[in-house]
């Protein structure tokens, strides 16, 4: 009995999913910390200062009844953030478009989203990895001297919050102040013994589910986040085989963030379609822009304390 086969016909072919499943992603952050930003601009330019106004000292001494009071002067200070101009674009060509099987626009459209979303985050990051109120776990007194062993504990957790209510800093909604530590720190956190360290309350606790989730959660005043994009510098402990990761610790207004508003800038990216320009418009261009910069506002609203893990890569 003759058979129609596959060798027959050519109608059977390969099969594709049609989803474009993209990288892991991380969630951004540190953008959406900045909470001092332009409220009454005075005009377009090219930076934007903000304003801090200082208190008089506290007047304890007594009045003498005939004797006038000597008038003292009020002072501010401020913080100048300049935006700066940054972005990203790729250019898909008319036969790209024509043969594909996947629908190119929204790919592009996705991949160019997140693109900016992340470069803008990174950039808002550096101003996060930047502040100067640093402490360092165990025996180190700065960041090429942190060994091996100078893990985080829970000690870091009580010590920022000391510091932070000290300086008056207010808390974030929720009555809380933010911890943005690596799942590595956290790692080492959860490992802690004893009855002063996380896993005790846990345990012993009337609930166990932070230890069946694994999440860190409220801890010791702070609103615990784990994100493996918490600051990490690379081979830059007390040998070239140990990595410093960058607890961060704070409440409200401790990084400022000023952008262009004008000239098609905003609060936030944008997406822009250039111009096709080539002779036979085979070319679209598709790329994003934005101008905006970050600076520390106030420096008592963000702790940080630099430690290793005992699980980093290069430990």
């Amino acid at each position: 009995m003759p058979f129609t086969t596959t060798g027959s016909v050519t109608y059977d072919t390969a099969a594709y999913d049609l989803l474009a499943r993209f990288a892991y992603r991380p969630e951004l952050y540190f953008d959406g910390w900045c909470d001092v930003k332009p409220t009454a601009q005075s005009h377009r330019g090219s930076s934007v200062t903000f304003y801090q106004q200082s208190d008089m000292a506290v007047a304890t001494t007594p009045l003498t009844e005939d004797v006038d009071v000597s008038p003292v002067a009020i002072s501010n200070t401020s913080v100048t953030v300049t935006p700066l101009e940054y972005g990203n674009a790729t250019v898909t060509t008319a036969r790209l478009d024509a043969t594909s099987h996947i629908e190119i626009d929204p790919l592009v459209a996705n991949v160019i989203g997140y693109n900016a979303g992340i470069s803008i985050d990174t950039v808002a990051g550096l101003a996060w990895a930047a502040g100067t109120n640093v402490s360092y776990q165990g025996a180190a007194t700065s960041r090429v001297t942190v060994s091996a062993g100078n893990v985080l504990t829970s000690a870091a957790f009580r010590r920022a919050f000391a510091q932070l209510t000290a300086a008056n800093v207010p808390k974030h909604d929720g009555g809380m102040y933010i911890a943005m530590i690596h799942p590595n720190t956290a790692y080492d956190l959860k490992s802690e013994t004893g009855d002063l360290g996380w896993r005790a309350p846990q345990v012993y606790g009337a609930s166990q589910a932070a230890i069946a989730n694994g999440e860190i959660g409220a801890y010791e005043g702070f609103r615990v986040i784990v994100s493996p994009r918490a600051p990490e510098f690379i081979n830059a402990g007390v040998t070239s085989t140990v990595e410093v990761y960058r607890s961060l610790f704070f409440g409200r207004e401790a990084i400022a963030k000023a952008h262009w508003g004008a000239g098609g800038y905003g609060p936030d990216p944008s997406v822009v379609r250039g111009e096709v320009t080539d002779i036979l418009r085979r070319f679209t261009p598709i790329g994003w822009r934005h101008a905006v910069g970050y600076s520390t506002f106030r420096t008592d609203a963000m702790r940080a304390v630099e430690s290793s893990s005992s699980i980093a890569t290069n430990v």
